[in-house]
């Protein structure tokens, strides 16, 4: 089975689209949305009705959750009071266009989605969840230390997680297990299609392939396919800059953070 998983589309209704004509190329048997449809540009609406339309489960991302609530905070850490700033104009912006059913929409999304695979007789748990299963807006970034990670996963009972949240992409195997009998543990965090922070500037995203014999004892047995897909950079950040919102936000577009 191919599992094609997105997140973290930040109103980029190009980068969405282009994502869409390159998933449907590749066929996957299933897709999932990890969140952050809206903010920090000018298409929240768009975004939100493009994947209502395909009804691809999705779940909440913080600034979802936040927008959903017509609230002034997204859950977003942001790092300095210019940050803070430009932060703030895009919540007020994004509140200020988004439509009551598309509202509605982001209000009522699941904080996680739990797929479980019956495979030869093993289960096999895949979790789906936006910073982390503890909490919205937590970053797991790939410098997590293990034990903590490894934590998190046993706690959720997840053996395979994926999340976003950071916009930048890894793909990490743990054993919670022992040398003579794994259980193999795999972290995936599926980058952005809207937002990139990792110096790359095309739109990205994660194709998940689960056999008949993949299993926590085989750290191989579970493929996960980083794939990234060029898109009309200018278009969305010339819709910044005709906008509201911060111009950093149009220059972050182009450098790829």
């Amino acid at each position: 089975m191919k599992i094609a998983l997105f997140s973290d589309i930040h109103a980029n209704l190009p980068a969405l689209e282009a994502f869409f004509k390159d998933v449907e190329f590749r066929d996957p048997d299933s897709i999932y949305c990890l969140g952050d449809l809206v903010g920090y540009n000018i298409w929240p609406n768009e975004v939100v009705n493009e994947i209502r339309k395909r009804k691809i489960p999705t779940i909440a991302g913080n600034y979802d959750f936040g927008i959903g609530r017509m609230s002034n905070e997204c859950g977003c850490a942001y790092k300095t009071d210019g940050e803070k700033d430009n932060g703030n104009i895009s919540i007020s912006f994004t509140n200020s266009i988004m439509m009551d059913d598309e509202r509605s929409y982001l209000r009522t999304l699941p904080a996680h989605i739990k797929v479980e695979f019956q495979l030869n007789e093993d289960k096999l748990n895949l979790l789906l969840v936006h910073g982390s299963p503890r909490k919205i807006n937590e970053y797991l970034f790939e410098d997590r230390e293990e034990k903590s990670m490894l934590r998190i996963m046993e706690q959720a009972d997840a053996d395979i997680m994926c999340f976003g949240h950071t916009h930048k992409p890894y793909h990490r195997i743990l054993n919670s297990g022992t040398e003579d009998l794994p259980h193999y543990r795999h972290a995936v965090n599926i980058g952005s299609v809207g937002k990139p922070k990792d110096n790359d500037v095309r739109g990205g995203y994660v194709m998940l392939t689960i056999n008949d014999n993949s299993s926590v004892l085989n750290k191989d047995s579970i493929k996960v396919e980083f794939i990234r897909f060029d898109y009309d950079i200018e278009k969305a950040a010339q819709a910044v800059e005709n906008s509201p919102l911060p111009n950093e936000y149009a220059e972050n577009l182009r450098r790829g953070y």
